[in-house]
């Protein structure tokens, strides 16, 4: 005996109702936090003509219930505190849909990237700084995956910068 879950209709009842749209939105942005333009996706991907969509949301920024700059803010702290790094968040941020500057300004208050990556390195590997080739493109590869840039890697990996010699 299990209990099953009724799911309402793909479609909205009043696709052109701008206040049903907006009490949609507000649906969703309780459960979480959302980008404007994820938002708008969501909405339209419910139904939602294009039109009423964009006047729910510039409702919701204007009423200050959704905020692009605050929700960058919060996927950096989650993210930093994950041990990604400003290459990966700033392309999910991206990805977002979200203004460019936005996401300069807050990868800016991300702090010191390079500090980071060691950190990272240090909490995976260890205290040990890699000695072989192989341990180091390893280690390198984690970081990238991370998404640290090259100039990062190379300071959590140690200030040798001769990566041909094979120690």
């Amino acid at each position: 005996m299990g209990f099953s879950r009724t799911r309402k209709s793909a479609a909205p009842e009043h696709p052109h109702d701008i206040g049903a749209a907006h009490s949609a939105a507000l649906a969703l942005l309780a459960r979480r936090d959302y980008a404007s333009g994820e938002l708008r996706a969501r909405l339209e991907a419910k139904g939602y003509d294009g039109a009423v969509t964009a006047t729910a949301i510039a409702e919701l920024v204007a009423s200050g219930a959704l905020n692009d700059a605050r929700f960058a803010e919060n996927y950096l702290t989650h993210h930093v505190g994950r041990g990604q790094g400003p290459v990966r968040i700033g392309a999910d941020l991206k990805a977002l849909k979200l203004p460019g500057e936005i996401i300069a300004a807050v990868l800016e208050q991300g702090g010191d990237w390079h500090a980071r990556a060691q950190l990272v390195r240090l909490r995976r590997f260890g205290r040990a700084l890699p000695e072989s080739w192989r341990e180091k493109s390893r280690q390198a590869r984690f970081l990238q995956y991370r998404g640290f840039s090259s100039d990062h890697i190379r300071a959590a990996l140690g200030t040798d910068s001769n990566w041909d010699a094979d120690t």
